[in-house]
Parts: structure tokens; C-alpha cells; sequence
């Protein structure tokens, strides 16, 4: 099979696009080498609406913008992104979620006007209904991560990362499906900078796709479900991490809990669990010479467990 890939021109283009659309991301020094990119201060709380963004705004620049408006299946993030483009642009979202998904999610998706669906209990199970739903409406079925305009609006964050950071060798990212690490990757990639991929070892999509050769399914089963839940990575992810030679690392969900409550105790920040699994993965690497910088990819939880 041919390989699936996104260019640097991709992400280029994607930041020319969405401009001023969205929030430069913020960095901040964490400990000797280290910085955070606190991406979850993004626009709806994560990543995901650069992604979002860029691809409602491909589609108006094509004509093919319908006026049912736009669906999408996620287990709360990439949905929250959808329903809030599509709010800039006037059109309907359409939005499916999985039964589990986070209360404080839901209840902003309704904040943001989206038509809320919950069906199932993991991400397959909405993106499912989310198809049929696309197939009968005429909606433009958005994804959470497989889709090219969706990685690069997502690595459109690692040339604001290097206009502020000096000199860095190092990003680390963490993965459900792979649109996020699939566009930091080909940025970073392009820019000579290393990608490390951080998922939990029982959501491990993508590690899995790189041990077996190709995408494959696997269990969802981890504190971090609501955000990195994949099923399956993209085959775009697969092909990137193999042309980037990226590093691919799982960490446990206590570690992840753990590095979530480091964030919080030593430097005030609340983020998802999703987003302290990066944090959790650059912990194997302590030690190692270079400046890092960690993305903070999401924000949308629920504080109270922080103390």
C-alpha cells in the first residue's frame, strides 16, 4: 500500500488559513530543559480547533461547504472544535459521542449549540452513528483525527512553539489516533526536531499499528479513554511515525495520574489526562541532554480529583 502522508507545505498552508482564527500557542519553562506548550488554553480547551478550522475553512475556499453543516464522532474534544467552527461559520453541528463521555464535555458541546448525541459506550460506537447520520444527511463528516486537514491545522503549532523556545530538540506529544502527533511529527520532522509519542499502555493504537505493520484494533482501556480512546490509528499516523522515525513509548495509567497531579501541585496547571500522558512518557527519557518541550493538548476536565 502506498504510504499516506502529509507535507510541511500541508501545515504551512494550514497556518496560513487559519491565521488569527485561533490562540498562538502559549509556552512556559517547566524544569532544566524542559518547556510546556500550554495548548490547552487553546480555543474550546485542546488542539483540536486548529484542526477544525482549517477544515471548514479548505471546504469554503472549495465550494463544498454544505448547507447541512457538519458532523463528527469524538469522545468530547475534536467535537467541541467542530461545534464551535461551525458556530463561526453559521451551519449546523451534528455531534456523537460515547455514552462515557465526560459529563463537563457534553455540557459544553451544548454550550457551543451542537446537536449532542450520545451512542455506545467507546468512540467506535458514535463514529458508527455518526456515518449513517452523514450518509442520510448530507452533512460533511468531519473526524477527529483521520483526515490531512485535520493533522495539519494540528501541527501548525510547532513553528509557534519554535518562534519562542531556543533551540529545541525535542517534542513530545501524546497519541489517541494520531492526528495530533501526525502533524507535529511532519513539522517537527521538517525543522530536524525529535517526536516522541506517548500513549497509555492500554490504548496503544498507534504503538500497536508500528508493531504489527498496519493498522490494527485494539482494547480501550485507560484513565485517558475519554481523549486518547482510539480504536485504531490512522494510516496516515502509522506512515508518519515510520517515515519520522519517531520514538514510541506507553506509559502506565498510574503514571499518567501521577504526572497529572505533578502539573497541578508544582506548577498550577489542570489538564486532562491526555494531556499529562505526554508529561508521563518524557519521564523514561530524564536525563538525556537537549531542550524538550511537552504539549499540554487539552484541557476539558474535571478539577475536583486535583489536590
Amino acid at each position: 500500500m502506498e504510504a499516506q502522508k502529509i507535507g510541511y507545505d500541508d501545515v504551512a498552508q494550514a497556518a496560513r488559513r487559519i491565521g488569527s482564527g485561533i490562540r498562538e500557542v502559549a509556552v512556559a519553562p517547566a524544569d532544566d530543559g524542559v518547556w510546556f506548550a500550554l495548548e490547552f488554553m487553546q480555543h474550546t480547551g485542546s488542539f483540536k480547533a486548529r484542526g477544525a478550522l482549517n477544515l471548514l475553512l479548505a471546504h469554503r475556499e472549495a465550494g463544498t461547504l454544505p448547507e447541512a453543516g457538519v458532523t463528527i464522532a469524538s469522545g468530547g474534544n475534536a467535537a467541541m472544535a467542530c461545534a464551535w467552527a461551525a458556530g463561526m461559520f453559521g451551519i449546523p453541528a451534528t455531534v456523537f459521542v460515547p455514552e462515557t463521555a465526560p459529563a463537563v464535555k457534553v455540557d459544553r458541546l451544548r454550550g457551543y449549540g451542537a446537536d449532542v448525541r450520545q451512542v455506545g459506550t467507546q468512540y467506535a460506537d458514535a463514529l458508527g452513528a455518526c456515518e449513517e447520520f452523514a450518509a442520510g444527511s448530507g452533512a460533511l463528516a468531519s473526524h477527529a483525527y483521520d483526515n490531512p486537514l485535520i493533522a495539519a491545522g494540528a501541527g501548525t503549532l510547532v513553528d509557534e512553539i519554535l518562534a519562542q523556545v531556543p533551540e529545541p530538540d525535542t517534542i513530545v506529544v501524546s497519541a489517541g489516533g494520531g492526528g495530533l502527533f501526525t502533524g507535529v511529527a511532519t513539522a517537527a520532522d521538517h525543522h530536524g526536531l525529535r517526536t516522541i509519542v506517548v500513549e497509555p499502555e492500554h490504548c496503544r493504537a498507534l504503538n500497536a499499528a508500528l508493531e504489527a505493520g498496519e493498522p490494527v484494533d485494539v482494547p480501550v482501556d485507560s484513565v485517558a479513554a475519554d481523549s486518547l480512546g482510539a480504536r485504531r490509528a490512522s494510516r496516515l499516523a502509522l506512515d508518519t511515525a515510520r517515515a519520522t522515525r519517531a520514538d514510541s513509548v506507553l506509559v502506565t495509567d498510574e503514571e499518567i495520574i501521577d504526572a497529572r497531579r505533578h502539573l497541578w501541585r508544582h506548577h498550577r496547571l489542570a489538564v486532562e489526562h491526555g494531556a499529562s500522558t505526554a508529561l508521563a512518557g518524557l519521564r523514561r527519557f530524564e536525563g538525556e541532554p537537549g531542550t524538550t518541550v511537552v504539549v499540554l493538548c487539552g484541557g476539558n476536565t474535571d478539577p475536583s480529583d486535583l489536590h
